[in-house]
């Protein structure tokens, strides 16, 4: 099974979507929109789950400045935190978004939890994958790091070369690092740019976690390729051989 990390394994997904509410909203006051309707602040639920969430830094902050009709440079590697250009806007996240991990670590869901023991006791083979270079640090945070065969993050992705969601390069490997083929592999995302990456991938099973339970959720959930929906992943320990719950 191969599990993202932010919104699925670790409660970190409200920290993105600060980080990136900060850093936008600055943004948005430095540069306004020509339509007033577009200079609206940066909607931590909807912006995010339709911008950002799952995608790498740069692609999350050239999808909700393109919503915005927002055109910065693009900017430079190593560009400093700011709003003076796309990777600028994507520095000035990372920068916040460091802090607030410091401040408050990495919580986790008991669901979760129960789950990632009832595979690990089962035997069952599982990696988590992130789009983010903080997956590592978030894990150990967590104390999850020993339930997984292997991670492939950001770190991994700038290293290699992979493309980020939708795309399913992420997952792709993390199967090959597994030895298991896509189509015999689940892949868990809360994520609609990490769903239809599995889909993309040709994954045997795609379960969409909806953490925000809203009308619209669990159907985009479903529309980007999501075979099953579930609330929390506690709900999937029927389908864990051996478990208590099953």
């Amino acid at each position: 099974m191969v599990l993202d990390t932010d919104g699925v394994l670790v409660d970190s997904a409200r920290l993105h979507a600060a980080a990136w509410k900060d850093a936008f909203d600055a943004c948005l006051r430095a540069h306004p929109p020509d339509d007033p309707a577009q200079r609206r602040p940066f909607d931590a639920g909807e912006d995010y789950r339709r911008y950002v969430d799952g995608k790498s830094r740069l692609d999350g902050a050239l999808a909700f400045l393109d919503s915005r009709g927002l055109r910065l440079p693009e900017g430079g590697a190593g560009e400093e935190p700011g709003v003076g250009s796309v990777r600028a806007v994507a520095a000035e996240k990372e920068r916040r978004f460091v802090a607030r991990l410091r401040a408050s670590g990495a919580r986790t869901w008991p669901g979760t939890v129960r789950l990632l023991r009832g595979l690990h006791a089962a035997a069952i083979p599982c990696a988590a994958v992130s789009a983010s270079r903080h997956a590592r640090e978030l894990l150990a945070k967590a104390d999850l790091t020993e339930l997984f065969r292997t991670v492939v993050d950001g770190q991994d992705a700038a290293r290699l070369g992979l493309r980020g969601k939708p795309d399913p390069a992420l997952f792709l490997e993390a199967a090959r690092r597994l030895e298991v083929a896509a189509a015999e592999v689940a892949v868990v995302e809360d994520a609609l740019a990490g769903v239809e990456a599995g889909r993309r991938g040709g994954f045997g099973l795609v379960v969409g976690v909806d953490r925000t339970a809203t009308p619209e959720s669990a159907r985009d959930l479903r529309e980007h390729g999501a075979d099953v929906v579930v609330g929390d992943l506690g709900e999937l320990l029927n389908a864990v051989p051996g478990s208590a719950e099953g």
